[in-house]
């Protein structure tokens, strides 16, 4: 039987404080959660340790004073570590805790550290999230849960501390799983946002103006409204890296091989954005993709 979690009885920890981290863990400190974080770089924890977070000097450490672990990191070895090493969450952890690993990463993994966990009979679950830096500000992530139900249902207030869109989709690695489904669609999108912009301007239309028409109508998604804006104004600063980027896409690849499927327009955007680090963009967001695609065409959209 699942603990009840609240902010008057448990202490949570939270492992990684980068773009999306500190938000996240920021609104559960926000919601009365008293917090132990632990990151690569400290000085990326100080606005939480502002906020009265306590910190630690290792994923177990974390462990060790919490009863609800959190982390995102930025590759399935980075989770791999900071959860299975040897001072790893899962080594301070104790019977009867939880860990919640909110990164983008292999399902595989997440089911290989939900098996190793309940042997100490530590419950876990993988989270993954969409919504990027703006809807970790703002509370209103996209939470995909895989896990045990009586886990996911216990802690349904941390999940509403940082989320709007909160969905158990079955047991472990599924919450990956629907991650991988979520990358997909915004990899291939992205490509028509970017090629639909570039085409805009060279025909000589007003892009903000042309998103005024085209936003709201069939052709509307999330990254047209909330990206192309960025796009046309050439600010490319990161809700989520590249890099980060490529890394899912890859996994997301790996897991076609392994189910026998082609999908060669996630191959073609895989590419893509391989050349959008290869030019030394590697760290911008994922729109960046556009300075690529207006390269290829000779064209440097920062400076048109």
């Amino acid at each position: 039987m699942t603990a009840t979690i609240s902010p008057e009885t448990t202490r949570i920890g939270w492992i990684g404080t980068g773009v999306m981290g500190a938000s996240m863990c920021g609104h559960l400190i926000g919601a009365g959660f008293r917090a132990t974080v632990s990151s690569r770089t400290k000085s990326k924890a100080d606005r939480l340790i502002s906020q009265g977070a306590e910190w630690a000097d290792s994923p177990r450490e974390v462990a060790e004073n919490s009863d609800v672990v959190f982390s995102i990191v930025g590759f399935p070895s980075d989770v791999r570590e900071v959860l299975l090493g040897e001072n790893g969450a899962l080594a301070g952890a104790t019977n009867g805790s939880i860990v919640v690993d909110m990164t983008t990463s292999q399902p595989s993994l997440a089911r290989e550290i939900h098996s190793a966990a309940k042997k100490m009979g530590v419950a876990t679950v993988d989270a993954p999230v969409s919504g990027g830096d703006v809807g970790a500000r703002n509370g209103t992530l996209s939470i995909m849960i895989g896990g045990d139900d009586d886990v996911v249902a216990a802690l349904q207030p941390c999940w509403n501390a940082m989320g709007k869109t909160i969905v158990h989709q079955g047991p472990a690695g599924s919450g990956q799983d629907t991650k991988m489904v979520n990358q997909i669609l915004i990899a291939t999108g992205m490509i028509g946002v970017c090629e639909a912009l570039l085409y805009g301007w060279r025909a000589g239309l007003e892009l903000e103006t042309v998103l005024n028409s085209v936003g709201s109508g069939a052709a509307g998604s999330w990254s047209l409204n909330n990206l192309g804006p960025r796009i046309i104004q050439n600010n490319f600063d990161p809700g989520f890296f590249v890099e980060h980027f490529i890394k899912d896409m890859g996994i997301a690849l790996e897991e076609c091989h392994r189910l026998g499927l082609a999908l060669p327009g996630l191959a073609l955007a895989h590419q893509l954005y391989q050349a959008v680090k290869a030019q030394g963009n590697g760290r911008e967001g994922t729109h960046a993709l556009q300075l690529a695609l207006a390269r290829m065409s000779g064209i440097d959209w920062k400076q048109r």
